[in-house]
């Protein structure tokens, strides 16, 4: 018999119908047996009465075990209604409960066993330790918490895909293998073996490639970007995250921010209706007055704090472009000129001659904008700098010698100097925007398989050692690790 969805069921009520799925509770009452089952779509309860046969094979069933069931569709009546209701109370579940029907089953067809799962799938995991769960994260997956935040994150995911479609954005992919350039954050470097002592790198971002689709005349293009920078890591980074990453030609700061803060409206009001946005349009703070203000630059303007439903957006405005490094060993020290975003940056109109001439470097404020959301940076972005010339120049005032600039960016400069036209865009720090929505703690609760704190998988022991055959094919040698004293 075809397979029915759990969600589907309602509709036939009457009907013998086969649902395939989960084990999720089982309670064997003597000449009775109930179950709850689950399947992607919802859980519903079934219940086996009057066929001894089939009973017995009940009385054998265990959570998780995969089954087919097939049974009658029945309209609940008062006393399992209240059963229901027991069993939601003391279990905790609400909405993913078909309660209307329940199957009175008449056949069970056992698809796989499962051994005893290491915590229980039909609770929330929020409290198990969390290096258990991540060994064993197909099991956590499992449960409606985590199911939930994949789902939504799919939704927001499908939504933000809808939008920009809409208004003309192509959706493309750019290269996971690239070229290791001076950019930021430490990267991750992997061997070529066809170019023995070279190395691709993994990108930080598409920083490089979106500018160049904008060289290329696709005036709007977006992608849901996979990132990787290897950094000291906290509760809202990781090895390897996602970025909701767009790019537009002909545009100013605020086109960019107006059709940014558009988009965040419509994912909230139509997938989180209960929660509440604390001002729109959202407010806009200067650098120099949320650092005196709240002391960083991602203000958390909460009216409440603990109101969990209350999403405080900021727009935060008029970066100093540069800023000077600091000498841990020597903090009174001046150090070089750093950006303070990325280096593909345009300045303010009024600052572009001292952007050329590398004048008044300090004073100079960039075409730069962060969007923040209760306390966290949730996105960034700026105009970009189309003429080569200008980023000539933001370089050398960086430290790149002309060599240098050549050799890490040649490819950027000819590309620019091809008629590039003016452009901007924008990344969001996507799992961090999902945390918040979702109302979790960190990241990795909205992630499908994440690193730990650590930056390990647990659950494929990642990273691992290779095989010497695979050194020797790279030509790499290993030192040996240093003995800790």
């Amino acid at each position: 018999m075809k397979r029915t969805l759990i969600k589907n069921i309602s509709v036939e009520k009457g009907n013998i119908v086969t649902i395939k799925g989960w084990i999720d509770v089982a309670r064997d009452q003597g000449k009775m047996a109930f179950f709850d089952l689950r399947d992607a779509t919802g859980k519903v309860q079934g219940v086996v009465f009057g066929k001894p046969e089939v009973l017995e094979v009940a009385k054998t069933l265990r959570p998780e075990w995969v089954v087919a069931v097939t049974g009658i569709v029945n309209e609940r009546n008062d006393k399992s209604a209240q059963e229901f209701k027991e069993h939601e109370e003391q279990t905790g579940t609400r909405d993913f409960f078909i309660k209307d029907v329940e199957i009175e089953i008449t056949e069970f067809e056992i698809l796989n066993r499962a051994e005893t799962p290491v915590f229980e799938i039909n609770e929330s995991t929020a409290d198990i330790n969390e290096e258990v769960r991540l060994k064993n994260r197909y099991l956590d997956l499992r449960t409606e918490r985590m199911q939930n935040n994949l789902r939504m994150r799919h939704k927001v995911a499908k939504l933000c895909r809808d939008y920009l479609d809409e208004q003309g954005f192509c959706e493309l992919e750019t290269p996971i293998l690239t070229k290791s350039t001076p950019e930021g954050a430490r990267d991750y470097v992997v061997p070529a073996r066809l170019s023995p002592h070279q190395f691709y790198a993994l990108p930080q971002s598409p920083q490089q490639y979106k500018q160049l689709l904008m060289s290329s005349g696709m005036e709007r293009y977006f992608q849901f970007a996979r990132c990787m920078r290897d950094e000291d890591l906290r509760g809202d980074r990781q090895p390897e995250f996602t970025q909701l990453d767009l790019e537009m030609s002909f545009v100013t700061e605020e086109d960019i921010m107006q059709l940014n803060e558009e988009l965040l409206i419509k994912i909230v009001t139509e997938l989180y209706p209960e929660k509440r946005i604390q001002q729109v349009p959202f407010p806009r703070i200067s650098y120099a007055e949320a650092m005196e203000k709240y002391g960083n630059d991602r203000p958390d303007i909460r009216e409440d704090k603990d109101d969990p439903n209350l999403l405080a957006f900021c727009w935060v405005i008029d970066f100093p472009f540069f800023e000077k490094t600091v000498d841990s060993d020597d903090p009174q020290a001046q150090g070089e000129w750093t950006f303070t975003h990325n280096p593909f940056s345009l300045s303010k109109p009024e600052h572009i001659d001292n952007l050329k001439n590398k004048e008044n470097i300090g004073d100079i404020i960039a075409a730069q904008y962060d969007i923040t959301l209760n306390g966290y940076e949730i996105g960034g972005g700026s105009v970009r700098a189309h003429d080569a010339e200008v980023l000539k120049s933001i370089l050398s005032i960086l430290g790149h010698s002309d060599e240098k600039i050549e050799e890490n960016f040649g490819h950027m400069l000819q590309a620019l100097g091809s008629g590039t036209p003016p452009h901007g865009g924008i990344a969001w720090g996507f799992d961090r925007l999902m945390m918040i929505l979702q109302n979790e703690k960190t990241i990795r609760e909205v992630i499908a398989f994440p690193k730990n704190g650590e930056g390990r998988e647990p659950m494929m022991d990642s990273p691992s050692a290779v095989s010497q055959q695979q050194l020797d094919e790279l030509h790499l040698a290993l030192k040996p690790l240093k003995k800790e004293s």
